[in-house]
């Protein structure tokens, strides 16, 4: 039982006990509060310090993770806990190995062009490729950039086109057909130009008055007339002299 004494002004031994009236802070149901101590009431004529049930609880120590459950560089063959690549990419290289590799980025657009990608290939061929975003420093209104791992792109057009080889000679081709419509196109658009320009030129020469270039005068006996013809057309005309 909780009891004190102490000496008043008069000299006389006070008996202080957690029911002093000074020491109580606030008496709840079955709680008396002294100072910044609760105490239970028994019912049983003491006091027992109400100590919260999480101070008894012991504390959970977490298991170390083990070398087993982390994953392996593919570079090093060494476990890593941590790492930029494979928390951005899901591709397993440790940091350590990253700096002494040279891991680039790529562009959506560049990676189709490079690669002779289309969108699916790298947004729902399975499994799918991991990207960052970033700002397009051309333009910061337009899109954020997708950049892709230009290995992990490389690895997936490999899957589809078996070699860089077959890339090289596809591109050949459509080059080829490229620069062959782009012929046909040129060819096309002269000969509607040529035809545009005789078009205007016969416009020009119909709508100028001709001038006619008449030849020697020939005399008619018959009538006493001359006749004259242009030499540049069918016209001819007949007149008198006076």
């Amino acid at each position: 039982m909780l009891s004190k004494s102490r000496e008043n002004s008069k000299g006389f031994k006070t008996r202080q006990t957690p029911y002093t009236k000074s020491n109580i802070v606030s008496l709840g149901k079955s709680t008396i509060t002294i100072g910044t101590t609760k105490y239970k009431d028994t019912n049983g004529g003491f006091l027992l310090e109400d100590k919260p049930e999480e101070d008894n609880k012991e504390p959970v120590i977490e298991d170390p993770l083990v070398d087993l459950e982390r994953p392996e560089c593919e570079i090093c063959n060494k476990p890593f806990v941590k790492s930029w690549l494979f928390e951005k990419f899901d591709y397993k290289c440790c940091d350590s190995c990253k700096e002494t590799q040279e891991y680039k980025l790529i562009t959506k657009t560049e990676a189709k062009q490079k690669y002779l990608l289309q969108d699916c290939d790298l947004d729902k061929r399975e499994p799918l490729l991991k990207f960052i975003k970033q700002k397009n420093p051309h333009n910061v209104r337009w899109g954020d950039m997708k950049l892709y791992l230009e290995y992990q792109v490389e690895k997936r057009a490999l899957e589809i086109w078996e070699c860089l080889e077959r890339i090289e000679e596809e591109k050949e081709i459509r080059e080829e057909k490229k620069s062959l419509a782009k012929a046909k196109k040129y060819h096309k658009q002269l000969k509607e130009l040529k035809m545009s320009m005789r078009s205007s030129l016969y416009d020009r020469t119909t709508s100028t008055k001709h001038i006619h270039e008449f030849g020697p005068e020939k005399y008619n006996e018959e009538d006493d007339t001359y006749t004259r013809s242009c030499v540049t057309c069918p016209y001819s005309e007949t007149f008198e002299k006076m």
